[in-house]
């Protein structure tokens, strides 16, 4: 039994908390405890919030204790939305995750750039993440492998974030996809594997966040912009508009609009 699968007690709680985390970090910080906004969003590759700044609708929120990040804010369909850059990564995103809803966030949404597997046309596109293979280490530490080989996400969410796009007329189609830890070691055989399980994207985080949405209870949507072929085409990682940035928010703003205040 590799260690990452044994000796794993996943109804116990965790001796290391992020409120307490929180907690010592506003101490040495001298930082009050006020709520992050109750809709946030992680932005792995950093494109949106770097767009946000340069167009200075972005403000730094200066009551975030985390250690390893900066919240912005920043308004989303009339709404103020905290916003993170640059959580790449199962780990990296699980650990903001748990932060923001022990800050008060309610819904945390995820967009990633993602790899094509199963192809739904040609890059780029979004897929809503309905479900996300689990080829990574964090999720296995909140619920054991038989759980499923797949994490899936709240299907009211889902369905949600559906409607929302169609009713704008922003192209997203719902799916799988591949959480890895691994991104370099994306095989011939792996993407064949995938793609036998009607994958449609590869990323680095839908699986935990997922899978730590399901065992606390919160309310995670892991959305995927599909950008690249994985390098083996020419013309590859072309995101559109702005890096992206002009459909990503258009996506984003969509679904903010069906969140309550």
């Amino acid at each position: 039994m590799p260690p990452i699968l044994d000796n794993k007690d996943h109804s116990a709680p965790s001796v290391f908390a992020p409120k307490a985390l929180l907690r010592e970090a506003r101490r040495q910080k001298g930082i009050a405890a006020i709520d992050v906004p109750p809709l946030c969003i992680l932005d792995p590759d950093g494109d949106i919030v770097r767009r946000l700044r340069q167009t200075g609708q972005a403000k730094i929120f200066d009551a975030w204790p985390c250690y390893h990040t900066e919240l912005d804010t920043f308004t989303l369909a009339g709404k103020t939305a905290g916003i993170i850059g640059c959580a790449v990564g199962a780990p990296f995103a699980v650990l903001i995750a748990e932060e923001l809803f022990a800050s008060g966030c309610k819904l945390l949404v995820s967009l990633t750039s993602a790899g094509q597997i199963v192809a739904a046309g040609p890059p780029p596109y979004f897929v809503i993440i309905d479900r996300a293979l689990r080829d990574e280490g964090t999720s296995y530490h909140y619920a054991p492998a038989n759980a499923g080989e797949f994490a899936t996400a709240d299907p009211q969410l889902v369905a949600a974030a559906r409607d929302a796009l169609a009713a704008k007329k922003l192209h997203a189609i719902v799916g799988a996809s591949w959480t890895t830890d691994a991104p370099f070691r994306e095989t011939a055989a792996a993407i064949e594997l995938a793609k036998s399980k009607n994958v449609l994207a590869v990323e680095m985080e839908a699986a935990a966040l997922y899978t730590f949405a399901r065992t606390a209870g919160v309310k995670i949507l892991c959305l995927a912009h599909v950008t690249n072929t994985m390098g083996r085409a020419g013309d590859d990682f072309e995101k559109g508009e702005a890096d992206g940035t002009a459909a990503s928010l258009a996506v984003l703003e969509a679904i903010a609009e069906n969140f309550p205040n």
